[in-house]
Formats: structure tokens, sequence, C-alpha cells
């Protein structure tokens, strides 16, 4: 088998992983949830959607109607060679698995809203470039659902405010975005650089574990107080009340211009999915989920 079907068929694995099985440690983080949630009705939603987990596992069917559109970051080291075919392959496994898995066909035309009927269109599956060392290139998906993206938010704060306004920007948002993406959450929180680059470093961010905190202690530190601070505010699983508004919030920085401090926000639902393939330039393949 050539390199182009064998990272196509590496894709569609992926693919498929990634909206059938939750990652272990959202998963560990919602059975925590659910033991510790002390609202009767907070506690009766996590129970419903462990068992949507359990349902979905074991009939080998998407844990959620809105498989999202698709989103790769593909970090392509400098051993591994021509990389051209890559944006091709990714596409033709989304066809495939938007038949197969199924995928529910949810790319449109942004103007006409026409459906391209296989979830993939112009920039679609959008694909997060970068590059690394070895003779492989790594892959990792994430198909991302309407509800919680649509609560995207993004600010220029004034630099002077600093971390306190980076605090209230969060709380509020995540306020005003109440029951709408599906809580409780991971939220992703991108800082620095300019204002694309906030947005892309925030959804970035919900890329790693909910369980591993940023390396850089400050940061660290302020993700556990921005996650205990959203947990205050009573919102709970689906919006209906409780403990657990969010199961983890994860930061990414960038360096920015001395008068600028922009802030993007990017929140996934409970249904925090995300699956990883390493594939070799000599063929093997690794899955990372």
């Amino acid at each position: 088998m050539g390199i182009e079907k064998t990272v196509e068929k590496a894709a569609l694995e992926i693919l498929r992983q990634a909206v059938i099985y939750l990652p272990r440690d959202v998963k560990e983080a919602l059975n925590s949830a659910y033991e510790n949630e002390t609202s009767e009705a907070g506690k009766t939603q996590l129970k419903a959607i462990l068992d949507n987990i359990d349902l979905g596992e074991s009939r080998k069917t998407p844990i959620c109607q809105d498989t999202g559109v698709v989103l790769f970051y593909v970090t392509v080291g400098r051993n591994f060679g021509d990389c051209s075919f890559i944006p091709d392959v990714l596409s033709a496994a989304v066809r495939t698995a938007t038949t197969e898995v199924p995928l529910r066909p949810n790319a449109v035309h942004p103007i006409t809203r026409k459906n391209s009927g296989d979830n993939t269109g112009t920039n679609m599956p959008y694909i997060n470039w970068d590059i690394g060392d070895g003779d492989y290139i790594e892959l990792t998906v994430m198909p991302k659902g309407a509800g919680s993206e649509n609560m995207s938010s993004f600010a220029m704060l004034r630099p002077a405010e600093g971390v306190s306004a980076l605090k209230r920007f969060v709380i509020d948002q995540v306020i005003k975005a109440g029951a709408q993406p599906c809580p409780p959450t991971v939220v992703g929180i991108g800082v620095g650089g300019s204002a694309d680059i906030a947005l892309k470093l925030a959804k970035k961010a919900l890329l790693r574990p909910i369980n591993v905190r940023h390396p850089e202690t400050e940061i660290a530190d302020l993700e556990r107080t921005l996650l205990g601070a959203i947990n205050m505010t009573g919102i709970g699983p689906m919006g209906l009340g409780g403990t657990f508004t969010s199961l983890g919030v994860n930061m990414e920085y960038a360096y920015c211009h001395t008068a600028s401090l922009p802030v993007g926000l990017n929140m996934q639902c409970w249904a925090a999915r995300r699956a990883t393939a390493r594939i070799h330039r000599n063929g093997t393949v690794k899955i990372m989920s």
C-alpha cells in the first residue's frame, strides 16, 4: 500500500474513533463529576451523558448527532518527505467517513448555505500545519460541533488591566453562554499574539488532555483559578444547575505587542472529541488515541 493510501486510511480511522470514543481523560473527568455532583438535576444529566457514551461505544455509533465540522492538526516531520498529497487524502477520508461512520453532513457554503453533502468544501476540512522532527507525520482530528463553537468569543483587552481583565472576560463569556455549549465544557483560552493567533491558540488548547496542566506555573495556576471560578457560577451540567459547569480550562499563549492584550475563547461541549495517529514514511501506523 502506498503512503498516500496509508495516510487516508489512518485519517479515516481516527475520524471514526473520535466521534465514537471519548478520550480517557474526558471520560474520567465526567465520571468524577458524576460521583461528586451535589445537585440532583446535575447528577441526572451527567448520568444521561455517561449512559449515552456507553450506548455509542457499544453500538459503535457517534456519541452525538452533531459530528461537527472536521478540523485536522498536521505535524510533518522534517525527514518525512513530500507532503503535498495530504490535503487531498484528508478530504477523501472525510468523504468516506461521512458515508461509512456515518458523519452528519454539516458543511455548507457560508453565503448560499448549500450543503456539500460530504463534509468537504472550500477550506474544509481545515488543516492546521506544523513542522516537527522525525520521518513521520502526526494527524490529530477534532470534530467541532456548532453548539460549543457558536459560543466562541474574542476581545482586545487593555494591557494595563492585565490578568484581572482576562478573568473577568472569561467568566462573563461563560455566564453569557449558559447552557448553549452543552456543559460541562472544556474551555480553551488563547492569550497574546494577534487577533487571529489568540483564537487559533484557544482552539489548539483544547487538544491538551484536561488532566495535564500548562508547564509554566503562572499559567497552570491561572487555569486552576479560572476552573474554580467557572464552577462557582452554578450553571451546572446542561445548564440545569450544579457544581460542574466545566471539566477543565486549558490556556496557551504567544508573545504580543506591548500595546495589546488579545484574548480568544473557544469552548468544547462535554463531547470533547479528538484522536491522533502517527504515520511513518515506511508505512508504519500507530494510533495514539
